[in-house]
């Protein structure tokens, strides 16, 4: 099922966030993980220089996940799917799932639902 991602909320979620990390997976499946300075420009993730194991890994497996953790402790994380694209010696990544999420306080609903307080980035 494909969801449409609300780019407008995700820019503007993206401005709350510092440092994020780029998950990729490699033909082990094993994660990848690295750090990322990033824009979203015209719908899709700019991320610059990229290693050799992303870059493989990217080329193998096109989905990849963008992740920012809370500022604060008891904060949302910004979690995005998508489908990434080497181009150059960087990559590109287009959302195709863009979400908040942070771990439920007990007894209390979530927006969406869930059992974690999770807060979709979708078009409505």
């Amino acid at each position: 099922m494909s969801i449409k991602v609300d780019l407008d909320r995700l820019s503007d979620a993206l401005s709350d966030f510092g440092l994020g990390y780029l998950i990729t997976v490699g033909d082990d499946f094993r994660a990848h993980t690295v750090s990322i300075d990033t824009v979203i420009s015209d719908g899709v993730f700019n991320i610059g220089h990229i290693g050799n194991t992303t870059r493989r890994n990217v080329i193998e497996h096109a989905d990849v996940t963008l992740l920012w953790p809370p500022r604060e402790q008891g904060g949302y994380s910004l979690i995005v799917d998508g489908r990434g694209e080497v181009e150059g010696d960087g990559l590109c990544a287009t959302p195709t799932r863009a979400v908040l999420h942070r771990s439920a306080t007990p007894r209390t609903p979530s927006a969406s639902g869930c059992a974690e307080d999770c807060v979709p980035l979708a078009e409505d």
